[in-house]
């Protein structure tokens, strides 16, 4: 009896923060955290290299990215829509 286990995909959505590298954008996606203490929600941002295949994603765009096998050192994310 064999079983597949399939792992999901991480899907998240960001800005378009950089488009000048060649079928690469850089996106910016935004969450909030509690602070622990205090209890006061803290915006944190984090930039993640993700794969444009088309080059038609520009700088304020709104993304959606997806997890994907290693395509370069830094990538491992390609845009959905």
């Amino acid at each position: 009896m064999e079983k597949t286990i399939t792992k999901t995909k991480t899907t998240l959505k960001g800005k378009v923060v950089s488009d000048k590298m060649d079928k690469t954008v850089v996106v910016a996606v935004t969450r909030f955290v509690e602070h622990k203490k205090y209890k006061k929600r803290i915006k944190i941002s984090k930039k993640y290299k993700a794969h444009d295949e088309t080059n038609s994603k520009k700088v304020g765009d709104t993304v959606e990215i997806e997890e994907t096998k290693p395509i370069s050192k830094d990538k491992h994310f390609k845009v959905v829509a």
